[in-house]
């Protein structure tokens, strides 16, 4: 299917997405790691809570990783978050001497990227938020969703690893149109092109998608 007809056909099932507040690069990278693996609700308190707790990233950075672990336990996985927090603050202080990361949105998009993913647990698709969402830079993170519903609609192949599936989708989805893309897929994954029990009956990409074809047909439908 057409990328450009995907996008359409999204837009025309649930909307152009509005871009959503902003936060700084750094308070990204924080808010994507806590919200691995996790819900939007108990990441965003988490998030608040480490705020609350510590004020300043300098303070995290020096807090015994205990200490975070208390500060983040309700966001899930506290004790794999923390001293992966601590770890990346490290890391921005010691090659940055500050948590500004601003100076990413003036680099090269690639340079970029392999920068954040450079630092401790950062994979492909944290990088891509932080590039997305804070700076507005064309980057696609590639999450459950939008992993799931490519593969259904014969974007990427059967073997094509989530990692690789960041650069091949990149590659195919026009910079203007990746944060409508990604939104819009994770939206549609969400509602309608579910991990189980997808409500392919109602899909507005059905007519292109063997997948779901296959499902209404076996469900007599």
């Amino acid at each position: 299917m057409d990328i450009d007809e995907i996008v359409r056909l999204l837009r025309k099932q649930h909307g152009q997405p509005e871009r959503r507040p902003c936060l700084d690069p750094l308070s990204e990278l924080i808010a994507t790691i806590l919200s691995q693996n996790t819900s939007d609700l108990n990441s965003g308190r988490a998030f608040e809570w480490l705020i609350a707790t510590f004020r300043t990233w300098e303070l995290v950075a020096d807090a015994h990783v205990d200490e975070i672990v208390a500060a983040i336990a309700g966001g899930g996985l506290s004790r794999v978050k923390a001293p992966r927090i601590k770890a990346i603050l490290g890391r921005i202080r010691e090659e940055r001497d500050s948590f500004d990361l601003s100076f990413l949105g003036g680099m090269p998009l690639e340079e970029a990227r392999v920068w954040l993913e450079s630092l401790p647990g950062v994979g492909p698709k944290t990088a891509a938020c932080v590039l997305l969402f804070s700076l507005g830079r064309p980057a696609l993170p590639v999450d459950t969703h939008v992993y799931r519903i490519a593969r259904r609609l014969g974007l990427l192949g059967d073997r094509v690893s989530v990692e690789v599936a960041h650069r091949v989708l990149q590659a195919m989805v026009p910079a203007e149109s990746i944060y409508e893309f990604h939104m819009n897929m994770v939206k549609h994954g969400r509602k309608v092109c579910r991990s189980r029990r997808p409500l392919c009956s109602g899909c507005g990409l059905i007519e292109d998608c063997t997948y779901g074809k296959t499902a209404v047909r076996e469900a007599g439908g």
